[in-house]
């Protein structure tokens, strides 16, 4: 499994990179192997605010469906429109060209409060 040490992760199997002063979220290579081919994403509307833990979006594959939980509060900058038509790259390529959204955080701080690398690897092994 694939776990980035540069990127911080919820316990949700999010994944968190911060892009001067934003975070592109996306989720783990750990969750979409268990989601299977993902045939839909549905991604938040921009100029949405969310509190951390609050779904903000949905992944739908051949066997399920999951919620996206925002892993800290503020507002929705940007989608990845691209997966609208190739919702497949969450699968192909979960933290490149698969991220989901990118948030402007209430709270630039709520970052370190996130799992990093050796965590999420711990959580995910147990």
């Amino acid at each position: 499994m694939n776990v980035p040490d540069d990127l911080r992760y919820s316990s949700d199997h999010e994944w968190i990179r911060a892009e001067d002063g934003k975070l592109r979220i996306g989720i783990t290579d750990y969750a979409q192997d268990a989601l299977g081919d993902v045939v839909f994403v549905q991604t938040p509307e921009v100029g949405a605010t969310y509190e951390a833990g609050d779904a903000f979006g949905e992944v739908e594959s051949t066997k399920s469906v999951s919620e996206i939980y925002a892993p800290v509060g503020g507002t929705i900058v940007a989608v990845n429109e691209d997966l609208e038509v190739s919702p497949e790259h969450v699968n192909s390529d979960p933290y490149g060209s698969g991220w989901i959204a990118v948030l402007e955080p209430a709270d630039p701080s709520a970052l370190e409060a996130l799992l990093d690398a050796q965590a999420y690897s711990a959580l995910t092994e147990g």
